[in-house]
């Protein structure tokens, strides 16, 4: 599979359940509170849902009181690309993933040390590959 087939959204209309598909491939949004990540704690690797790329890990998230998954840094920034988004009257940061294009959600000048900053992501963009103790 090519990175341009990643990027085409019919490719992912009969992969992804509707809500991800509004959300990753017509840049929609999950209700605050009610994700499947937005409280987790649970440690691991947060990938991007459409194409596994990783993207966030667990020791970047925090709380941000916003009822979304929020990380203080991604994993390594070549991995997400940033648009200018001027939608609903405001001018906003999108980010997706660099890979296959996938909405993220967006990033805010707001978050905490060391970085000030808070990638705000959507659940339904993301899956997280818990990480196994050695001993198992």
């Amino acid at each position: 599979m090519n990175d341009d087939s990643l990027r085409n959204n019919e490719f992912w209309r009969d992969k992804l359940s509707p809500q991800e598909y509004k959300v990753c491939r017509e840049k929609g949004t999950d209700r605050a509170f009610t994700g499947e990540y937005w409280d987790t704690k649970v440690a691991g690797t947060y990938r991007c849902r459409c194409c596994a790329t990783p993207l966030f890990k667990s020791d970047a998230k925090y709380d941000s009181g916003s009822g979304w998954p929020s990380f203080y840094q991604a994993l390594d920034p070549l991995l997400i690309k940033e648009n200018v988004d001027r939608s609903l009257g405001m001018e906003r940061i999108e980010v997706v993933c660099a890979k296959c294009d996938c909405h993220l959600g967006h990033l805010f000048p707001d978050g905490p040390a060391p970085t000030g900053m808070r990638y705000c992501v959507n659940s339904s963009s993301i899956t997280l590959d818990t990480e196994k103790s050695e001993s198992e």
